[in-house]
């Protein structure tokens, strides 16, 4: 299984390619080809996504499966990952996927907050990679008291520095472990067609004729 992994939805984007193969000797998956890549990601300039994007797949191809990072986080950038996916997608046929990115960090049983901005934040608690709680909003005191009530061994991370919560950790989600997930068959994955994680409900600016009221 050729999968390509998308995950642009914090400040640092990434981008994998794993090649699977199943041995008949073995009673287990191995990586035949694993290729990782990370830079800092622009919001404003997606150049660097692309420019990895091209040159992997002038490497190794079109992928059987495509996993896109959905976040919360940059609706910017997880719209641009999503729209590369789909374009992909097009030309290879390829299996087209999505998983938050809050359940892309290399840990077993943690915790991610982040700013949804209005003053308020969100949680989400994930365990092995399987998102059991969130993400909900809620203000900052609300949160601290949610984080106080955490055990003390649970690890609290964020994808930007957030010093009113000193217990959390800056770390980001991976495309590498997006691309490890892609390649189980239990796991409850978004299917086409992909839209980033909404926080609250879209907000639309109707045209100036629809918002006079008669």
């Amino acid at each position: 299984m050729k999968i390509l992994a998308l995950e642009l939805s914090t400040a640092r984007g990434s981008l994998a390619w794993l090649n699977t193969c199943e041995s008949a000797y073995v009673s287990q998956i191995e990586n035949v080809d694993l290729v990782v890549r990370e830079w800092p990601n622009d919001r404003k300039n997606s150049s660097a996504f692309f420019e990895n994007l091209a040159q992997v797949r002038e490497q190794f191809g079109l992928p059987d499966t495509i996993i896109v990072g959905l976040g919360p986080g940059s609706y910017a950038g997880t719209r641009i990952a999503i729209s590369a996916a789909v374009g992909l997608q097009a030309a290879s046929k390829a299996r087209l996927l999505g998983l938050p990115s809050v359940c892309a960090l290399e840990n077993a049983d943690y915790c991610v907050i982040g700013d949804a901005r209005r003053q308020s934040f969100f949680f989400a608690r994930i365990r092995e990679q399987e998102l059991i709680e969130g993400p909900s909003l809620f203000s900052e005191d609300h949160l601290k008291n949610k984080i106080e009530l955490l055990d003390d061994s649970m690890a609290v991370f964020c994808f930007e520095s957030l010093p009113q919560f000193p217990k959390a950790v800056i770390q980001y989600p991976s495309a590498e472990v997006l691309a490890r997930l892609a390649r189980d068959s239990d796991r409850r994955c978004k299917l086409a067609p992909l839209e980033p994680i909404y926080l609250r409900e879209p907000h639309i600016t109707l045209p100036k004729a629809q918002r006079i009221v008669s």
